[in-house]
């Protein structure tokens, strides 16, 4: 008996988030097919040129804009930024340094120092029960 594997695809919108770009400004082709693992990969592997200039210029999808600015998805919201932006807009925003943004990358280093310290709480508690 011989075992048929299955092509696994994914929808378009799946692909795009993996890919790190904003789904409506794909390619017809790309947002009206399926995309198999294989094509992911190979996206991944050798970008076409429309893929190039999506991440460079944008417009980029809410969690690379939070990235690319240092704050949350949430922090975006909160400063209301609720629309994909290119990356020129990210960097006006960078060069302005509107008083949302300077709060909210305050509170995103606030996070990461409290994630870094219960971190750091848990691996010397690991350390003294392994050496019990």
């Amino acid at each position: 008996m011989t075992q048929h594997q299955s092509t696994q695809t994914m929808k378009p919108a799946t692909a795009a988030k993996k890919l790190g770009v904003y789904l409506e400004a794909t390619p017809a082709e790309f947002r009206e097919g399926v995309v198999s693992r294989a094509e992911l990969n190979q996206l991944q592997a050798d970008p076409p040129q429309w893929l190039q200039d999506l991440r460079a210029n944008g417009p980029h999808p809410r969690p690379v804009v939070a990235a690319k600015l240092g704050v949350s998805i949430a922090g975006l919201a909160r400063g209301g930024v609720t629309e994909p932006l290119t990356t020129e807009q990210i960097e006006a925003l960078k060069q302005e340094q509107p008083e949302w943004l300077v709060k909210e990358r305050a509170t995103q280093a606030e996070v990461r120092k409290e994630g870094a310290r219960v971190k750091k709480l848990h691996a010397e508690k690991a350390a003294r029960a392994d050496r019990s």
